[in-house]
């Protein structure tokens, strides 16, 4: 059985379709879950429905942009710890890497971006993502423990003050 730390979505945002066909191309490779979103608004409502490792966010979009989508993200105590890997054409602004890292985007690509590098870079996150989940059932664990301990403790204090 595969748990939900080994198979964390993608979350890839752009609104052309040929942007997403590629991304789905680049990424398929790391057989985790790719969930599509074709704007800013439906980025956030997949968030709010499911837990992702990494979002892949085009920055020149319609509407929201992928910089007001990361602030939303940022914003929200369910997605703010939810790395997000900006991505814009190569005739950007000099200043959105800036824009991106200061609203609290983990990376900044210029497309075309090298395959190899996406892939490298977004298998990162995903690791990091595997490792919190981990450390999460441990503490878990180790919650239960001390909560079994405690009450074995306070057994052990009744039967010696019956005693």
């Amino acid at each position: 059985m595969t748990s939900a730390c080994e198979k964390a979505g993608i979350l890839i945002v752009d609104d052309m379709e040929e942007n997403l066909i590629a991304l789905e191309a680049v990424l398929g490779p790391l057989d985790q879950d790719l969930v599509r979103a074709r704007s800013g608004e439906e980025a956030l409502k997949a968030m709010l429905r499911q837990d992702f490792a990494v979002v892949l966010l085009d920055v020149l979009m319609p509407g929201m942009d992928g910089f007001e989508t990361a602030a939303n993200i940022k914003r929200l105590d369910q997605t703010k710890d939810v790395p997000i890997i900006l991505l814009t054409g190569t005739d950007a602004d000099s200043d959105y890497a800036y824009r991106g890292y200061a609203i609290g985007a983990a990376d900044f690509l210029t497309k075309p971006f090298d395959p190899w590098l996406l892939r490298t870079k977004v298998n990162v996150f995903l690791e990091v993502h595997r490792k919190n989940c981990q450390l999460e059932a441990r503490a878990e664990r180790l919650a239960d423990r001390v909560a079994e301990l405690e009450r074995t403790v306070e057994a052990l204090r009744k039967y010696g003050a019956e005693g």
